[in-house]
Formats: structure tokens, C-alpha cells, sequence
């Protein structure tokens, strides 16, 4: 998660020596069996920007949900299909790229009521733990900063399945959501209604809808 360009794929880190798969590392499944599937997927794996989305949705003036996604981020995978708990995520999101697909929305967004994008250009998402729950189903938690201020969440992961596309590349999909009180991180933005309510909901879906590539050693 040059850092905020616009090519097609974000670029993973490599793991450094001694983590995930090193010698003596222990399994950890959390005592659920696993998909013998899953195993043959650990390894590095670089979004695919076209085909993943990083998004939010939140309801606006209690009638209608606003959708909107950033499309300029980095991010650093690594599934470890035989041991849930050494898998980790980064991704480092330019606030600026928002895309909630009007201008004046977006301005205000990126503006000192919300993001505040000149005094903080990122936010940042890095896990912490993952639990394997069963199935295809995975609990990743993290700390995730917004505006300077970082707290936990959990994200609810699921594992879409994997394929070797038209072009020989193996690819994986992933689900993950979860949902924040943004006034917890600074953003108290809000107007009233005169009907009663508020014009922005205070709770935020945040979703990331990823396709990835496994990464081919350098």
C-alpha cells in the first residue's frame, strides 16, 4: 500500500529474510482446518489497479448512499495460505485521488472540512493480526490513519477464488469491508437537517475489492 504514480499496478515490497515461510516458522490456523487450495497460493501478489477498487460508500442527507473510490495508492501483500496469521497487508492511499465522480463534492473532500489533503496527503492501512474463521472467510485486523490519527479495525476478508487468466498470469481475488465512525478519526464535518438528521452519515463503509497478480521474482 515512483509512490503515487499512475501506472497500471502497485508494486510489492519483498519480504524481508526471516519472515513469513522461513525456516522454523510455525503454523498458526487458529485451530481451523484450511483448504489445502489455499496453501498453494502464499506467496507475493501485486494488485491489480484496473480491475480492484478502493473505495467508500456513506448515506448523504438520509435518503441516498454516495459511492466513491481513491485511485492513486501503494500496497504491500503477502498471503500465507498454510498460516493465516503471518499473511499481512499495507496500503497507503493519496487522499487527493478521490473520485466520488463530481468535481465540486471531491473539492470539498479534499478540502480542511474533511481530509484536509495539503496538510495530510495519506492515509494508511497496516495489519496487525489475521484469523483464519473458516472456509474462505478471514478476520484481518489493523491500524488505520486518518488525518494523523490511527486506530484499529477490523476488516472482514473473504477469498473470491483464484484463476490463470487468458495471459498466463495467476490471479486471486479478495473482499474486504468494514465500517468506522469517521468522527473518531476528526471528521466531524456535518450539517443538520431541519426534518432532523444530518446531512453525511457518521458511519463509513469502507470497501476494498481487490484483484491481484502473483508477483514474478525480480
Amino acid at each position: 500500500m515512483g509512490i503515487f504514480s499512475r501506472r497500471q499496478t502497485a508494486t510489492m515490497e519483498p519480504i524481508p529474510a526471516g519472515g513469513p515461510g522461513a525456516p522454523g516458522a510455525q503454523a498458526s490456523t487458529g485451530g481451523v482446518e484450511l483448504d489445502s487450495a489455499l496453501r498453494g497460493l502464499t506467496g507475493q501478489w501485486t494488485i491489480d489497479r484496473p480491475h480492484s477498487r478502493v473505495g467508500f460508500s456513506v448515506r448523504h442527507a438520509m435518503v441516498t448512499t454516495v459511492r466513491g473510490a481513491f485511485a492513486e495508492y501503494d500496497s504491500t501483500l503477502y498471503f500465507d495460505g498454510a498460516r493465516p496469521a503471518e499473511s499481512r497487508a499495507e496500503i497507503v492511499i493519496r487522499v487527493a485521488s478521490v473520485d466520488t465522480g463530481v468535481e465540486q463534492r471531491d473539492a470539498h473532500l479534499v478540502g480542511t472540512d474533511f481530509f484536509d489533503a495539503r496538510r495530510f496527503p495519506e492515509m494508511t492501512f497496516r495489519s496487525t493480526s489475521t484469523v483464519h474463521e473458516g472456509g474462505e472467510s478471514f478476520r484481518m485486523t489493523g491500524d488505520l490513519t486518518i488525518r494523523d490519527v490511527t486506530r484499529p479495525v477490523e476488516l472482514q476478508l473473504d477469498y473470491l477464488g483464484s484463476v490463470v487468466d487468458p495471459f498466463g498470469f495467476e490471479r486471486v481475488g479478495f473482499d474486504g469491508t468494514t465500517t468506522i465512525d469517521r468522527t473518531e478519526w476528526g471528521l466531524v464535518y456535518n450539517q443538520r437537517l431541519a426534518a432532523g438528521g444530518t446531512m453525511v452519515s457518521e458511519k463509513v463503509r469502507l470497501q476494498f475489492d481487490i484483484s491481484a497478480v502473483r508477483a514474478t521474482a525480480s
